[in-house]
């Protein structure tokens, strides 16, 4: 076996080498603090398969060793390569076992320790980098207590300029500022007119914000420049809601069904200035929701279609819903009841790392006054407020490192962008 013994200033110059030299696919031995640096001993992907050894293993007389390490009583020397693999294969070796299936055992003990190696070597990187860079771990911190993406967390900290921690924490909530689009006026939507179709899982609150918008219409335009359309027919009564609304503000309420009842209802309402279309509630998971896309794709006439994202739903379930409802383009979204929402980070990740334009932010059930305009600066500061009480979920300071480098998906990341 060939193993490899790279030493370098920091874990991210380490793993750089090791890629250069061994490949993506290197099996790491072992990795440890030395004088200067970090030490790894790795091991080439297509010396794998000779870990099945023949019958005279065990009686190999020169063991292969790795370059000798740096001078430091407190670390042991480093393992025989022809050791651990005699080990190995003490340990995986099944009486009865062909070479094949021997082979195979020691591959898939191998990979075990890949894991578990990656694991610590992540957690070196983030123990170590309060120490080597206190502002990028500011940041992360804070990004991360609020409720923000550690994707997005480590896409700023690529870019963090050198300084000091509170300098580093203004910027980074400048650059998520600057990075959160906004609707600037309601002359991009109310004056600009047009057809909007409002979408989103159950109970985001599509169909009273729908009834926000043509209130707000109604006052600047009146009531017989606007129209309202509900596809809603699958629950009991769905479309009733809207219709109340309608009869309170004057807007007559169109139901249709599928695409050549939509396709209809808007040539009939060709006239007016503005129609507003509240869709049926499904879930992200829903196959239905592909065909409720292409349904308003089919229309005939363009339609903007506007995405409600509960701002007290889980940072992985909106990207879930994302995903699902983006598959033919969006417009923008409103962000709905941001007044349950015990954490505004969530939503901003979710619409800042899908370039979403945030027209809208739904606060309550009062029509029309609990909708206001997106502001940047109020959602960051928002974002970042100290909570009022302590949650249960948040993290001390000394258990951050072992979160994130307790997760498989970080290990190599981790180690690489914060060495």
């Amino acid at each position: 076996m060939n193993v490899k013994r790279i030493v370098a200033k920091t874990s991210r110059e380490a793993m750089r080498q090791l890629r250069d030299m061994l490949g993506p696919d290197a099996v790491i031995l072992s990795n440890r603090t030395v004088e200067g640096g970090v030490e790894v001993l790795a091991l080439p992907a297509e010396d794998i398969a000779a870990m099945a050894p023949p019958a005279a293993d065990a009686t190999v007389s020169a063991p292969v060793r790795a370059s000798p390490p740096a001078a430091h009583q407190a670390d042991p020397e480093p393992v025989p390569a022809v050791t651990i693999k005699r080990r190995l294969i003490e340990r995986v070796a099944v009486p009865g076992q062909d070479s094949a299936q021997l082979a195979q055992s020691v591959i898939s003990e191998i990979k075990s320790m890949q894991v578990r190696l990656e694991s610590q070597l992540a957690d070196l990187a983030w123990r170590d980098l309060p120490g080597r860079d206190p502002a990028g771990a500011a940041v992360m911190r804070d990004m991360l207590a609020a409720g923000f993406s550690a994707t997005l967390a480590r896409e700023l900290l690529e870019t963090l300029p050198k300084g000091d921690v509170e300098q580093s924490q203004a910027w980074a909530r400048n650059v998520l500022m600057k990075r959160l689009q906004v609707m600037q006026s309601e002359t991009d939507m109310l004056d600009a007119g047009g057809v909007f179709a409002l979408m989103g899982p159950t109970g985001a609150g599509k169909t009273t914000t729908t009834a926000k918008l043509a209130a707000r219409f109604v006052v600047r335009h009146g009531a017989d420049k606007l129209a309202l359309l509900t596809t809603d027919s699958y629950r009991i009564g769905g479309h009733e809601q809207l219709r109340i609304y309608g009869k309170i503000l004057g807007v007559a309420v169109h139901a249709v069904r599928d695409a050549a009842d939509l396709r209809l209802a808007l040539s009939e309402l060709r006239n007016k200035h503005t129609v507003l279309i509240d869709t049926v509630g499904m879930s992200q998971r829903d196959q239905a929701v592909a065909e409720q896309v292409e349904m308003l794709c089919r229309a005939g006439k363009p339609i903007r279609r506007l995405l409600l994202l509960n701002a007290t739903s889980h940072g992985d379930t909106l990207n879930e819903v994302v995903q699902a409802y983006q598959t033919r383009g969006l417009d923008g979204c409103i962000l709905s009841k941001i007044d349950e929402a015990a954490s505004l980070g969530p939503a901003l990740d979710c619409a800042i790392r899908h370039e979403l334009n945030v027209h809208y932010l739904a606060t309550g059930q009062r029509v029309p006054e609990d909708l206001h305009l997106a502001n940047r600066q109020y959602l960051i500061h928002r974002a970042f407020k100290t909570r009022a009480q302590v949650s249960p979920w948040q993290l001390d300071e000394s258990e951050l490192a072992f979160a994130l480098a307790g997760n498989p998906a970080l290990h190599r990341e981790s180690a690489v962008a914060l060495g």
